[in-house]
């Protein structure tokens, strides 16, 4: 199975990209890409910490698209790389609307996956007045269910990532493995913060895909990658995503009169179709895709030709009449 599938559109690099200097502590890379006339689009990405990547311009038209991507706190080209001091949902809702401002954009379809899907509900319950849209895919609505399951769950599908995962966590400590690694990610040891982040991406990257992808692995476990993702998700899960308990759900009415494409691989392990089925029934009106054969990665065939297929029927005003 390729990674990379013929429906996404052709590379393209971006027309403009900076540095948005956001408090004395952090720093946003952006970029814009495609269309500087277009309908404008925003792609937020995974982890939190996963950053963007040159196949993450490829899910839009760029003929019709104004397409602006950036790193969040702490991911990617922001820096400072896997900073988690003065990291949370609101300052990064803060940030996006702090990017639009900079840019003159009124309105934008907003697009996320996993975390990314995430921090859309969040922004678009905040600021729904600019949203002109939703595509999420992978749907993780930071519940201590979904938090669970990601800590101990997982294994019951991916028992030898399990184990790599907590193998150097001793076994009186097991009983609450985000406390264990809170203590090494944030603790005074640097090259013990680095390794346990680097268990801690690999495990993620181990369960993304339904069939195995040895290459996509190894970039979990760079540390350019590893730090954002390991520190970021255990930092945002020790306070519950910094929102209460169901909030995303509890609170969709404030875009429920909002159109929204909801794409699912039906053996995501990492973020199980439960949660997206809680979304779609909560969201009169959402359409939800469930791909046959797909886990949790966008780039599985099944999930990217669906996405792709939501941005064009945005597009052309079909998906949402």
């Amino acid at each position: 199975m390729n990674s990379v599938v013929p429906p996404l559109f052709p590379l393209l690099q971006p027309y403009r990209h900076g540095i948005l200097p956001v408090d004395a502590r952090h720093t946003l890379y952006w970029e814009e890409c495609g269309n500087p006339q277009g309908v404008p689009v925003l792609f937020l990405h995974g982890g939190p910490g996963g950053g963007i990547s040159p196949m993450h311009r490829r899910f839009f038209d760029p003929a019709y698209y104004r397409i602006v991507l950036f790193d969040q706190r702490g991911a990617g080209k922001s820096t400072p790389l896997g900073e988690w001091r003065d990291n949370t949902t609101p300052w990064l809702i803060d940030d996006i609307e702090s990017l639009r401002s900079m840019l003159g954009i009124e309105q934008w379809l907003v697009f996320g996956g996993s975390w990314g899907a995430t921090l859309a509900l969040a922004y678009g319950q905040a600021h729904p007045r600019r949203c002109l849209g939703f595509v999420l895919r992978g749907i993780f609505l930071c519940t201590q269910d979904e938090i669970d399951w990601f800590l101990y769950g997982m294994r019951q599908f991916f028992p030898e990532a399990h184990e790599a995962f907590v193998a150097r966590i001793p076994l009186e400590e097991r009983g609450d493995l985000l406390q264990a690694y809170q203590r090494r990610l944030f603790g005074e040891d640097h090259e013990e913060s680095v390794q346990a982040a680097r268990d801690w991406s690999r495990y993620e990257g181990s369960c993304l895909f339904l069939q195995p992808h040895p290459e996509m692995l190894s970039a979990f476990e760079e540390d350019s990658v590893a730090l954002g993702i390991g520190r970021l998700e255990a930092h945002y899960f020790l306070h519950h995503g910094f929102m209460e308990e169901d909030q995303l759900i509890r609170q969709i009415g404030r875009i429920a009169h909002l159109p929204a494409v909801i794409v699912q691989g039906r053996y995501d392990v990492v973020c199980p179709p439960v949660s997206a089925w809680r979304l779609h029934h909560a969201w009169p009106g959402s359409k939800l895709h469930l791909i046959a054969d797909a886990g949790h990665a966008a780039m599985e065939p099944g999930t990217a030709t669906a996405l792709v297929a939501a941005t064009e029927q945005f597009r052309q005003k079909q998906a949402f009449e």
